[in-house]
């Protein structure tokens, strides 16, 4: 029998660490082990009742048909509506691209753009999927290290060095999956005087994390700070986090036509349109109300300052306080080097999260999967109770080290 063998493009690609931590939890927690899993990306509210509703109704009305590859035009129009109401950005709905999900946007951006030999730039700590995506579409990933020192912000100057003349994109992400770091005005017009030096860099943002901050931060995306490269910014965004629809799977951008023509080519011969049915709720998710997610942020911040404080009490864990999102990025670099009580030594923040698994049922993601070590991202998107008890067994798990 003929052996299969993979395509050398997927032989460049690492599977996703994220769904390997979350597939280990599920195998210990169907073993009986009582298993607090903070590694999922995804909030734990419910889609509001609204949003559903809309697409019950949608159902009923007969809206389950094939649709425009990038969209339907009531959904476009919403998003025209969202970006000038929220972000002072004014876009025609033939400049908007709608997919399955914020993730398959970016995909087909860079399929959409990339040739083999052009870099993009990805500030590190990353979303796992960043550079496996870019090789993917034949590019070469260019991390640049956002350091614990500065808040796991890139700086200007570093952005200048790393950018050549193959540059073609920046992806740009905040606030940040993994760290919850987010860039005010005044630290994203840095960068932007920059990328106005370099008017071959693109710019694709990821703003998925948008309505998610605290403590009066306000969010700024580059497209609104720099007017000028609008031109050249992919502005994408979703209905994934804030609305806590990550199964609808809706993704959207707006941009320069030629880009968003070039991405409707490839939805078209790959996922040949969205969902029609999320498209109608995600219409209503950005046409409707929004007083829910200041209360579902307030219950997000409580539970960010009790995981930031118990992890700041562990042996060997400093954890930065972030200005969004729902994750923290602690550092283990305190613990690497020591041994656990099973005996394993913890030579990498990846030994830390597979041993912290094993001995105390709590289930993180490992910083090297990010790119940034000695770290580890903790989601702490669970209600308080697990919240609290995975703290108290890493307070005990680091505790235990010697």
């Amino acid at each position: 029998m003929t052996e299969f063998v993979q395509s050398e493009t997927l032989s460049r690609v690492k599977p996703s660490p994220t769904l390997a931590v979350s597939q280990k939890a599920r195998e210990l927690k169907d073993r009986g082990v009582d298993v607090i899993g903070l590694g999922a990306g995804e909030p734990d509210f419910d889609t509001p009742d609204h949003i559903k509703e809309a697409a019950i109704e949608a159902i009923r009305r007969g809206e389950t048909k094939y649709t425009a590859a990038d969209g339907i035009p009531e959904l476009k129009q919403a998003i025209v509506d969202k970006l000038r109401r929220d972000n002072g950005l004014s876009y025609d709905t033939n400049q908007i691209s709608v997919t399955t999900g914020g993730k398959y946007t970016i995909f087909a951006a860079l399929m959409a753009s990339v040739n083999p030999g052009d870099e993009v730039i990805i500030p590190a700590p990353y979303w796992v999927s960043y550079p496996d995506m870019v090789k993917m579409a034949g590019g070469t990933p260019v991390p640049l290290e956002a350091r614990a020192e500065d808040g796991f912000r890139i700086t200007p100057e570093a952005l200048d060095a790393a950018i050549t003349p193959k540059t073609k994109w920046l992806i740009f992400n905040s606030p940040s999956n993994p760290s919850g770091a987010a860039y005010d005005a005044a630290q994203l017009k840095a960068l932007t005087d920059v990328l106005m030096k370099h008017p071959q860099v693109f710019v694709l943002t990821d703003d998925m994390y948008e309505h998610i901050v605290y403590d009066d931060f306000e969010f700024v995306t580059p497209a609104q700070i720099e007017p000028e490269l609008y031109g050249r910014t992919l502005t994408m965004n979703g209905v994934s986090k804030a609305y806590a629809m990550t199964g609808w799977r809706i993704g959207y951008a707006a941009g320069p036509v030629p880009l968003i023509n070039a991405m409707r080519k490839v939805i078209s011969q790959s996922t040949s349109n969205p969902c029609s049915v999320s498209q109608w709720a995600s219409v209503a998710a950005l046409n409707g109300d929004h007083s829910f997610l200041q209360q579902r942020n307030d219950a997000f911040k409580a539970r960010r300052d009790m995981v930031v404080r118990m992890l700041n009490e562990a042996d060997g864990l400093e954890c930065l306080t972030p200005d969004g999102a729902f994750y923290v990025y602690p550092s283990c670099a305190g613990c690497i080097g020591k041994i656990s009580k099973s005996g394993t030594i913890l030579n990498t923040d990846e030994d830390f999260a597979s041993a912290l698994l094993e001995e105390e049922a709590v289930a993180v993601v490992f910083g090297a999967a990010f790119g940034l070590s000695p770290f580890f991202r903790i989601s702490y998107a669970t209600d308080m109770e697990s919240l609290k008890e995975a703290c108290i067994r890493i307070q005990r798990f680091c505790s235990g080290l010697s």
